[in-house]
């Protein structure tokens, strides 16, 4: 089946993978995570109002979809996704250092393995976009007092987190190092921490998925309830054309990668592509009440420090936008898709 290996990189495999098929399949999967956000980008921009939500949590979306598809795979073909599509297979290594070369994992090292091919990287990005806006806290003089045990919190962990970035970072490339050089099996820590270490897919493997995938569908017919039934094999079909799917565009994801990385970074809205909303009269309705020009829409009250949303053109105080941006991420009024890159402090003459 096509599903099973479905980019094999040569003609003839040996136990160990090469160096190019390990960090290639990790790049399949830093590929994806960029075209979902601009689907999500495009639809939010396309109907702010209704899909701005997708723009706000397509790192979430991202995580639910990725670690079904992950499951599915480590489930059936004993490799995550990226790992399969390039023929490879995870092998336990128990505590004497034997490997387990049947092509199933074991829970222990299935949720292992679903810990360091979701969750981690679902943390490493949230981490590096709080520390993005403690550190605009910082610039913008907001985390100045000494005695607000959050403010020191901040602070700490604006100390501490370069730290552990280059920690990480530092460790992932000792060990592809380490595995370039044929000293180590493992090309990840995450790979090692989960208990198991890459092999190539050999035709006795594929011809063994296949079997068990046949015997798997004819029990499920004879004995499983219609619900979980059709579950499974909605999973396996969706997973099955995501994999076939991308044997054809693999290189045009990647040539998206490339194309929206200016337009990508920090997850932008493309501001010229939004449309115009309408000026604000002397009176706007609004969630609040009746605001006027020179009253802020958040905090009813003269503005102060204005401040303009680049989106959508509206102008508040900067401490009631700033708030409000980093809890909801858009426009109190137009409820247009905004980021704190996004805000743009007036300076009136005097």
């Amino acid at each position: 089946m096509a599903e099973f290996g479905a980019h094999l990189t040569g003609s003839v495999q040996t136990a160990r993978p090469t160096y190019f098929e390990v960090i290639a399949q990790e790049g399949l999967m830093i590929a994806l995570r960029p075209a979902m956000q601009y689907t999500c980008k495009i639809l939010a921009e396309r109907n702010p109002e209704h899909l701005g939500w997708l723009f706000r949590y397509a790192d979430e979306l991202y995580t639910i979809l990725d670690s079904l598809l992950q499951h599915h795979f480590l489930l059936t073909t004993a490799a995550s996704f990226s790992e399969n599509f390039y023929g490879l297979k995870r092998v336990v290594i128990d505590g004497k250092g034997r490997e387990d070369k049947t092509l199933s994992l074991p829970w222990k090292q299935h949720l292992l393995s679903m810990f360091c091919l979701v969750v981690m990287p679902y943390i490493k990005i949230k981490m590096e976009k709080l520390f993005h806006t403690f550190k605009e806290e910082d610039i913008d003089g907001y985390l100045t007092s000494t005695s607000d045990p959050l403010t020191r919190l901040k602070k700490t962990f604006l100390f501490v987190y370069p730290l552990v970035h280059m920690s990480w970072e530092g460790s992932a490339l000792a060990y592809q190092m380490a595995y370039l050089f044929k000293k180590s099996d493992c090309h990840s820590p995450f790979v090692h921490l989960s208990g198991v270490k890459l092999s190539n897919l050999t035709r006795a493997d594929m011809l063994n998925l296949m079997t068990k995938n046949e015997t798997e569908t004819q029990e499920t017919t004879s004995g499983m309830n219609w619900l979980l039934e059709y579950s499974k094999k909605f999973l396996a079909v969706s997973a099955h054309g995501i994999s076939q799917g991308l044997s054809v565009a693999v290189f045009f994801l990647q040539f998206l990668e490339w194309w929206y990385a200016s337009e990508n970074q920090e997850s932008r809205i493309a501001v010229t592509s939004l449309p115009t909303p309408p000026p604000p009269s002397l009176s706007v309705e609004h969630d609040n009440g009746k605001f006027k020009s020179n009253i802020c829409p958040i905090c009813n009250r003269p503005l102060t420090n204005d401040t303009a949303i680049s989106t959508s053109g509206y102008v508040f105080c900067y401490p009631c936008i700033y708030g409000y941006v980093k809890k909801h991420q858009c426009c109190p009024v137009t409820k247009y898709p905004t980021l704190h890159q996004h805000l743009i402090k007036l300076y009136l003459p005097d």
